[in-house]
């Protein structure tokens, strides 16, 4: 046997180095061991032996294509972790922005609650001076209205003031104290009544209401008579003199002192 028709025919099934070695070692074999009786035996291990060679082969092929498959796995894995990373990497970057919109809508807060509480405190300030401003416009009123109304009452009513309007606490009929802003004594057909009065900048259908409340209804009981009296610099409606006429209330002007 050849040893170069033997490597021929072996390279068509292995690569060329192993094709080679197993060239050598059959031919060794051949040309110790063979005998002219020997050679079809010799023949079926050459066969066998080729057949073993050829699942190793094809064990070898489909090794290597499973190796091709995972290191197609891998780089798929590979590119998926890629992609994992700057998702967490853009997930990361949105939260750092979304902490620092936090801390700036936080600090805006802050800054709104200090002016908010500013403005509270200004209001506070405007509150309190109108407050002021009211009362004093209120007293005004009410001091005009002391000296102008005997003269009024004994005009329109034929009342005739005893001694001075006046502005003081009295005893209300619950035993509490409450403030009549005008308040005296008059006389008309040998019947005294007792003048009670209050003044508004502005008299609205609510005043009147309230002027009946808070001071008519609780001084019921505590004077004879009462005559009640509101003063004003205008009214909010046109027909609220006439509601507070017809509840037994006469109505004064400022234009009328």
């Amino acid at each position: 046997m050849q040893l170069e028709a033997v490597h021929a025919r072996l390279k068509t099934v292995f690569p060329p180095e192993q094709a080679a070695v197993l060239a050598e070692v059959i031919h060794e074999a051949y040309t110790d061991l063979v005998k002219t009786g020997d050679f079809n035996e010799l023949k079926e291990i050459v066969r066998d032996l080729g057949a073993k060679m050829g699942e190793l082969a094809e064990a070898q092929k489909r090794t290597e294509q499973r190796v091709e498959e995972l290191a197609q796995a891998q780089r798929q894995s590979e590119i998926r972790l890629t992609r994992l990373e700057a998702a967490v990497e853009e997930l990361a970057q949105a939260q750092k922005r979304t902490e620092q919109r936090v801390e700036e809508l936080a600090q805006a807060q802050k800054r709104t609650e200090e002016e908010l509480r500013k403005l509270i405190g200004e209001h506070a300030e405007t509150r309190r001076q109108l407050g002021g401003l009211a009362t004093t416009v209120g007293y005004r009123l009410e001091d005009a209205a002391l000296k102008a109304l005997p003269a009024l009452l004994q005009r329109d009513h034929g009342l005739t003031v005893k001694g001075r309007l006046t502005r003081k606490f009295v005893r209300d009929n619950r035993g509490e104290d409450i403030e009549v802003n005008i308040l005296g004594r008059a006389e008309r057909n040998g019947q005294t009544y007792t003048i009670v009065g209050e003044s508004k900048s502005q008299l609205s259908k609510k005043d009147v209401d309230a002027f009946i409340s808070k001071k008519l209804k609780r001084l019921e009981g505590v004077f004879d008579a009462i005559f009640p009296v509101l003063v004003t610099y205008m009214i909010s409606q046109p027909d609220v003199e006439d509601y507070a006429r017809q509840k037994g209330i006469a109505v004064y002007y400022s234009f009328d002192f």
